[in-house]
């Protein structure tokens, strides 16, 4: 479907979120090549697109909202393609795909210019790498996320009770 405003020429208009898309569109949505998408398809098996004549692949909703999860587990959370397919495993689609319990606007609920992030002393920002924590890479990043937030209203506090102190002791 095309529509042309006044002084345009024709141009597409966005598709449904329900529509298919193709290799192309998807890659392009990630921001990954297209390569990636199909290397993805041969390291989990839930990927499915649809496949036409000629093979081309058609990746309903829910097959982009998976690859999304996969290319934020691998990409920004930095799993492997094994950790990936482990939570695949355990969790299965919906576990991969569900948001963390821990989301960044919680973990920045007091914005760092507010308060300075400083390195406590005794606090485990960075938790030791051993496997009897019990801990998956992302537990790990999310308990880093809340010790800084922590550590974030921590200063904050410090900061309003030091300022407190000074406007007490100049009157």
């Amino acid at each position: 479907m095309t529509t042309a405003a006044e002084g345009e020429g024709p141009r597409r208009t966005h598709k449904s979120d329900a529509a298919f898309r193709t290799i192309s569109e998807v890659a392009q949505e990630l921001g990954v090549p297209q390569h990636v998408l199909r290397f993805w398809e041969t390291r989990f098996p839930a990927i499915q697109p649809l496949k036409r004549g000629g093979g081309r692949r058609y990746y309903r909703p829910e097959d982009v909202a998976l690859l999304r999860a996969i290319r934020t587990r691998l990409y920004d959370d930095g799993f492997t393609i094994k950790g990936v397919r482990k939570i695949l495993d355990e969790k299965g689609v919906d576990g991969l795909i569900a948001p963390p319990a821990m989301t960044e606007a919680s973990a920045d609920a007091v914005p760092a210019a507010e308060a300075p992030v400083g390195r406590e002393p005794n606090l485990p920002l960075d938790l030791p790498a051993v496997q009897h924590t019990g801990l998956s890479p992302h537990q790990r990043a999310e308990v880093r996320a809340a010790i800084g937030a922590l550590v974030r209203l921590k200063n904050s506090l410090d900061q309003a009770l030091a300022d407190a102190e000074e406007a007490s002791g100049q009157d």
